[in-house]
């Protein structure tokens, strides 16, 4: 059996994993508020910027966190297509999950089917991640450990989706993400300790990219667009303060007339 290293970079790859995990449910909290207080088009814009921005962080947080995993023995690859597909099962399954709740007249009916969709869905995603790994070897799991990693997953989505619905205050959001950070995390971690890799040496090379071919150059680049998105809903103003400018000018407009 190879020695599993889940962080070989040392404490780099865990701390920016959760980094990122934290602000992306930051982000989704943001503009799911915003999408609770808009209406049409409007609220349908939130909601989207909501779910690509907590898709593409735990999917930037799995593959971030998976640049310190390594085996003894054997090289590491990615499947391209695979990992690809898994960012686009993290988007949806996000999507759908916020979408319910966003729209949905009955809330705890929304919160108990898309915490498990949601849930099901990220868990989906990291282990279609894991289907992507190529290395020399065999992979097994232990199946309780699996187990657990998937109830992490649908107790931190529907921790999240309540948190959109209940709370409002910048302080709290940061409250509720850095827990959110953690409870993915978990799911990650605890999802990697039920890993079990029986080396096979072999020749040739593996098919696959590496993870600083192209995971790196792509989890870079979904981090800029979510520390870019960060930036422009924050700078952007919100419903209630857009109300406490607004009257001005009108008052002026009835003094005038």
């Amino acid at each position: 059996m190879g020695h599993l290293d889940h962080a070989a970079l040392g404490w780099l790859t865990p701390a920016l994993s959760y980094v990122m995990a934290c602000t992306g449910a930051a982000l989704g909290l943001r503009c799911t508020v915003r999408a609770l207080g808009a209406t049409g088009r409007s609220r349908r814009n939130w909601l989207v910027t909501a779910a690509s921005a907590i898709g593409t962080s735990i999917w930037t947080m799995h593959f971030v966190a998976m640049l310190g995993f390594s085996v003894s023995g054997t090289d590491i690859r990615y499947d391209v297509p695979l990992t690809v597909l898994s960012l686009l099962v993290a988007m949806a399954v996000v999507c759908g999950g916020v979408f319910a709740v966003g729209y949905s007249k009955d809330r705890t009916r929304a919160l108990f089917l898309g915490g498990l969709t949601t849930g099901v869905g990220v868990a989906s995603m990291h282990y279609l991640g894991m289907a992507a790994v190529r290395l020399n070897g065999d992979i097994t799991y232990d199946p309780t450990l699996v187990g657990l990693s998937v109830l992490i997953a649908v107790a931190a989505a529907t921790a999240a989706l309540w948190a959109a619905l209940n709370i409002k205050s910048p302080v709290a959001v940061a409250i509720a993400s850095l827990i959110m950070g953690a409870a993915v995390s978990s799911m990650h971690y605890t999802g990697m300790f039920a890993v079990r890799v029986d080396v096979v040496p072999a020749g040739g090379v593996l098919p696959g990219a590496t993870a600083m071919q192209f995971i790196f150059p792509l989890a870079v680049g979904l981090g800029s667009y979510l520390f870019l998105t960060s930036a422009f809903v924050a700078l952007s103003p919100a419903k209630a303060e857009r109300d406490a400018t607004a009257p001005a000018p009108r008052t002026v407009g009835r003094a005038a007339g």
